[in-house]
């Protein structure tokens, strides 16, 4: 008898295909604020409350409540019900921080959210990559969703920060 855990050689016919959500490229956005890296990471981290569009990108809509808090990013309603948007594994303030993200889904189709800071001439940009979406549920639908509601989002922070209407 052959060893018990040999395997008879595979047949490169019955090796999958790799998956096309590897195909799907990041979303990726910059923007330039107004003012200082410390001074644009803040208004982003602490400050989302006041600038998020949460009627349109929130689990709960308008009068809930965005924050990051410890390592977690969430959004509380009226009634005190939360939803955890994202975790936060990298914090390099006040330059980027990394998240899984999955606003109104469950951790387990989450994406992954890098956000990172760096002055420019006449301010600070902002360059949001948004990958992993072999993680979504629905891979190409949940880009193409981030792909069309990101600049909306990025929008309301550049006007919060002072930053031109365009």
């Amino acid at each position: 008898m052959d060893n018990l855990f040999s395997h008879a050689p595979a047949d490169p016919s019955d090796t999958p295909e790799p998956e096309a959500t590897q195909s799907l490229e990041p979303v990726v956005f910059t923007v330039v604020v107004p003012g200082a890296v410390a001074r644009a990471f803040v208004g982003f981290t602490e400050h989302t409350h006041l600038w998020w569009p949460l009627e349109d990108h929130g689990v709960y809509g308008a009068g809930s409540y965005v924050e990051f808090e410890e390592n977690l990013i969430l959004e509380t309603a009226e009634d005190g019900r939360t939803a955890i948007w994202g975790s936060i594994d990298d914090w390099q303030p006040p330059l980027s921080f990394h998240a899984s993200w999955h606003p109104g889904s469950s951790a387990v189709w989450s994406t992954e959210l890098r956000v990172a800071f760096r002055a420019v001439e006449g301010g600070t940009e902002l360059r949001l990559v948004h990958t992993g979406w072999e993680g979504a549920e629905d891979p190409a639908a949940t880009r193409a969703d981030y792909l069309a509601g990101w600049p909306g989002v990025l929008r309301q922070f550049v006007r919060f920060m002072g930053g031109a209407d365009d």
